[in-house]
């Protein structure tokens, strides 16, 4: 075997090699594939959801004004007009994400595949930018939805989510708005905030600049705590769209029971409910 042979045989074994370790082709994008996608970051792409978890949006009760303020929006920006970043924030079971999840499924009945939904999760906000640039250019609108968002100690990736919201140079695409769901109204927790501030030579300038990443949301949800009345109404709704054969007294008897054991009303409890009993009663929810 010559010396040429054996160089040749060795670089072929260190292309392979290499081969091996790089990274694999990201994912093709096609946003028309579905109405709802989840953003993976290693290795990127987008991955189809052709079934989404969700609940009709008039089923969802307690939340009108909050409902009506959402669907707007989402109507508008469908429609090619100027929307909002919307930061849903309050009690955790309470609707947000289901309020999400509901609206983009209305607006796309009356629209037909006029917005797709992108969840992006929490931990992948860093790589945001690069989901951005590979939605920019497509002519179809996205929602990108970030569900139980907040940060935590020293976790900077608020700063990559405050220039995508509404500054660096190339700004959030038209094609593009952000909905994210959070049981914080400021987004951070207040030992960051705390921290910031004993550690700034103005601590003012340090809250300030925490505090400012939730006034890049144009509209501020807030949702809190169900009276027994509108838990109550939850309760019937789901009955009644599911054909659960049950009284009205006797169901708010039982749904009293369980939301003490519980400790808590909310529409999550509410929907556990409903799932226990038609458990019980034979009948699927589909």
């Amino acid at each position: 075997m010559t010396q040429n042979t054996e160089t040749n045989m060795l670089l072929a074994r260190i292309a392979d090699a290499l081969d091996r370790l790089a990274p694999p082709p990201p994912r093709a994008t096609q946003l028309d594939s579905a109405d709802a996608f989840v953003w993976h970051a290693a290795p990127e792409g987008l991955e189809p959801v052709h079934k989404v978890n969700r609940v009709d949006v008039g089923l969802l009760k307690g939340i009108e004004n909050q409902r009506q303020t959402l669907l707007d929006n989402t109507r508008r920006f469908a429609q090619g007009l100027p929307a909002n970043n919307a930061l849903l924030w309050g009690a955790r079971g309470t609707g947000k994400s289901s309020l999400v999840k509901a609206v983009h499924a209305a607006v796309n009945a009356e629209l037909p595949s006029a917005i797709a939904l992108v969840e992006i999760h929490r931990e992948d906000i860093p790589t945001l930018p690069r989901l951005l640039s590979l939605v920019r250019n497509s002519s179809r609108r996205c929602l990108l939805f970030c569900d139980d968002l907040s940060f935590e100690g020293q976790d900077q990736a608020y700063k990559s989510l405050k220039a995508v919201l509404d500054g660096g140079v190339e700004g959030r695409p038209e094609n593009v708005v952000l909905y994210a769901t959070s049981n914080r109204r400021h987004l951070l927790s207040r030992d960051m905030i705390e921290n910031e501030q004993s550690t700034a030579i103005n601590p003012g300038e340090a809250t300030e600049e925490k505090v400012s990443l939730s006034d890049r949301f144009g509209l501020w949800l807030g949702f809190h705590n169900l009276d027994q009345p509108t838990f109550f109404a939850i309760i019937e709704g789901y009955a009644e769209a599911y054909g659960l054969d049950v009284s009205v007294e006797n169901i708010r008897a039982q749904a009293i029971e369980w939301s003490v054991t519980r400790g808590s009303r909310s529409g999550r409890v509410a929907w556990q409910f409903i799932q226990d009993l038609a458990g019980r009663q034979g009948k699927t929810l589909a």
